[in-house]
């Protein structure tokens, strides 16, 4: 099932999420809907308080879904090692038509579990790393546009604020 994505001014968006205590079938069911989400957006992450749910969840695919075994489910996922730099810039499905540009490291050590409820760590540099520490971000309440301050801030405000009124954002 498609979920509606939530825009930028939502409050489920700036809320840190729940720690799963235990992979029930809800929980299952959400990550495939947001899977399926993700894959017809089509946007290569996406995280439960972006279709509104409370739960530490996300996911991942640089393929968008062109190759599965690209998919990263990400159950209470934690960076634990982080190195490097990289500048680059992101766009968000929860900030249509944005795009910023945003520091993260080149590489991250990610701790999460899977839908069996196994703890797995993960390797990633590059883009992979920029899309898990996006989604991280995402499910600890944080937004791209988090990272702007002061006139970049406020003139991406500006901006959606403009197509919202110009109904570009559903």
């Amino acid at each position: 099932m498609i979920l509606p994505i939530l825009k930028y001014g939502d409050p489920h968006l700036t809320s840190p999420t729940r720690i799963v205590e235990e992979i029930s079938d809800e929980i299952r069911k959400l990550v495939i809907n947001m899977i399926e989400t993700m894959h017809a957006e089509p946007g290569i992450g996406l995280a439960a308080n972006q279709v509104g749910s409370p739960h530490k969840v996300a996911a991942v695919d640089l393929s968008v879904g062109e190759n599965p075994e690209d998919l990263i489910v990400l159950v209470n996922p934690e960076i634990i090692e982080s190195s490097g730099e990289q500048v680059d810039e992101e766009g968000c499905l929860s900030l249509p038509e944005i795009k910023l540009e945003v520091k993260r490291p080149q590489r991250v050590l990610v701790r999460a579990m899977d839908l069996e409820g196994r703890e797995y760590e993960i390797n990633a540099e590059n883009l992979l790393a920029r899309a898990l520490c996006h989604e991280i971000d995402h499910i600890n309440g944080v937004v791209i546009i988090d990272y702007l301050t002061g006139m970049a801030k406020e003139m991406t405000l500006t901006k959606i604020k403009r197509y919202i009124r110009q109904g570009l954002w559903d």
